[in-house]
């Protein structure tokens, strides 16, 4: 409790120091385009307020999930000259999830922008996760093959190709093969990154450095990632130490962080881990990201907004297999190919390769708005289209037929202006998927 306190007394002194209550004017220039939407600043809260969801899931991997996700945020007074231009001053969120199934995920966060009044601002993230439920395909351009299986198990028959995934994972269960596509992940792991802003808060540097303790394993009977481990094909499995040095620059000029409706969000970011300095493995991950925003006819429709995004990884050196399916971004971890924030109509790491790719529209269209219990919520339909390809090297960039694409609908819920409740069915021709999340998918 007293370490509770201690963050409820040293947040707001971190967020105001050295503003004045009656101040109006920025200690350093901020970009126009960084400034809130007239519409957002109206909604925006004063002071410290908590909002939370419950995280609730079906999934046949997973099982039936249950938990939450909660933020405490510090939006200061409308005094205060970051008021209008952060989505807050500070946040601290938490995340505590289970399965029926077994996956169990804790994690803190902490988000300070423009930190003592700086240009600097301060991310810190530490959790612990098992999940004995994570799925593995493959890790090169063989993972692009459609799902097969032969009917009863027998090799002498014509397979089934191109199968659904119930399908496939039906056929699977019942040839006693039920971890196959499966194994198990322990994490626990630390996240410290710093980010200084230039051209009136619209290019960011930013370092960071993240330590974590692994342990990949996977169960008795057949297993895919076991075959390609014992015949070289894979690094990844046991235990270990793995340590990462993180650069990156960011052009962000969007108008709010967390329910943009103009701007841009690009960055490059890279990863290194040598053994030489503690670390498991010998990797390099480089990821470039570019997100746009454009609210469209905005003089016949108050918020019709185009978002879409372009990113691409490569993974270099002797990358364990887990690390080609997260690509660090400066705002968090994306994992992929599929999931809930690439490729949707995929299941999660279906698709993965040295050089992968994945690309996403979405328009978002706010139909309603209210106020129930002094709360604002903003409700949205959300369309949108998602493909994405892996590819086992750079030379290989050409073969368009590597990609993959799924649609889908969605529904926004924007909780006084920072919280996004998240909506999204998915189908492709192999699977449909429904999610709920905190948080646009990008």
């Amino acid at each position: 409790m007293r370490h509770f306190l201690i963050i409820f007394i040293v947040i707001p002194f971190i967020c105001n120091a050295q503003i004045h209550k009656d101040s109006i004017s920025l200690p350093f220039a901020i970009a126009k385009e960084k400034r809130l939407s007239d519409e957002d600043l109206e909604h925006k809260k004063e002071g410290a307020y908590v909002t939370g969801a419950p995280d609730i899931s079906i999934d046949p991997v997973n099982g039936f999930g249950y938990g939450g996700e909660g933020t405490i945020y510090f939006n200061g007074k409308k005094t205060d000259p970051f008021f209008a231009y952060t989505p807050y001053r500070a946040s601290i969120g938490v995340v505590l999830f289970n399965t029926t199934r077994n996956q169990r995920e804790f994690m803190l966060k902490l988000d300070v922008p423009y930190i003592f009044n700086t240009k600097w601002r301060l991310r810190v993230e530490g959790g612990y996760e098992a999940n004995p439920n994570l799925l593995y395909f493959g890790q090169d351009e063989n993972s692009l093959q459609g799902l097969q299986y032969y009917t009863n198990n027998d090799s002498t028959k014509k397979p089934i190709t191109n199968a659904s995934y119930n399908d496939y994972n039906q056929s699977i269960e019942n040839n006693g093969n039920t971890f196959y596509n499966t194994y198990f992940k322990k994490e626990g792991v630390i996240n410290v990154s710093g980010e200084r802003s230039f051209l009136d808060g619209k290019l960011r540097a930013l370092i960071g450095y993240e330590v974590a303790y692994v342990d990949f394993s996977t169960f008795a009977g057949k297993s895919l990632a076991q075959q390609d481990f014992n015949a070289n094909k894979i690094t990844g499995l046991g235990k270990g130490i793995v340590t990462i040095e993180q650069l990156g620059l960011v052009w962000d000029t969007r108008d709010l962080e967390t329910d943009p409706s103009n701007g841009v969000f690009a960055e490059i970011t890279n990863e290194l881990s040598l053994k030489a300095l503690g670390s498991k493995y010998d990797f390099n991950k480089t990821f470039v990201h570019f997100n746009f925003y454009k609210k469209l006819f905005p003089k016949q429709i108050k918020k019709l907004v185009f978002a879409g995004r372009i990113a691409f990884g490569y993974s270099a050196l002797d990358c364990p297999f887990f690390e080609y399916q997260d690509q660090w971004s400066s705002e968090g971890s994306i994992e992929g190919l599929g999931g809930a924030n690439t490729l949707r109509g995929y299941k999660q790491s279906r698709f993965l390769g040295r050089a992968m790719n994945f690309n996403n529209v979405e328009l978002r269209y706010r139909f309603a708005q209210c106020k129930i219990l002094k709360q604002h919520f903003a409700f949205s339909a959300v369309p949108f289209m998602d493909a994405g390809a892996v590819w086992d090297g750079l030379d290989r960039l050409g073969h368009l037929n590597n990609f993959r694409i799924s649609e889908g609908l969605g529904l926004r819920i924007a909780w006084n202006v920072n919280t996004i409740l998240r909506f999204d069915y998915a189908f492709s021709k192999e699977d449909n998927q429904f999610f709920f999340n905190l948080s646009h998918a990008f």
